[in-house]
């Protein structure tokens, strides 16, 4: 009989269908932010204004960058847990990149609902 032993965090499943699911958001919104451009085609900052005022817009668009930031973090937090051995500098690395997601998901929240 083989004796397994489990080591690890066991990311497995649950990673691969946040991505997948992360990478359907995106792929239904860049649909709808299409079509929208396509029909209102905006040509000035009034028009681009108009496109992303509405709520369900924001949202969608919140969405959006919710689940880019998501899927990147998956995708960076693999690639560093493979390539980055120290760890020091993984626990350093992981830091710097969840710092710089949450400022980009907060930068985004930022413009979607300023005055």
């Amino acid at each position: 009989m083989v004796n397994r032993i489990l080591v690890g965090a066991h990311y497995g499943f649950g990673s691969w269908l946040a991505q997948r699911v992360t990478a359907a958001v995106m792929a239904v919104y860049s649909v709808l932010l299409l079509i929208v451009l396509l029909c209102v085609q905006p040509a000035d900052y009034a028009a681009w204004h108009g496109v992303f005022n509405p709520e369900w817009m924001r949202m969608a668009t919140m969405l959006f960058w919710l689940s880019l930031c998501y899927h990147a973090w998956i995708g960076v937090r693999d690639i560093i847990m493979d390539y980055v051995k120290p760890a020091a500098a993984r626990l350093i690395a992981h830091v710097v990149v969840i710092v710089a997601l949450i400022g980009c998901a907060g930068w985004a929240l930022q413009i979607l609902w300023r005055a």
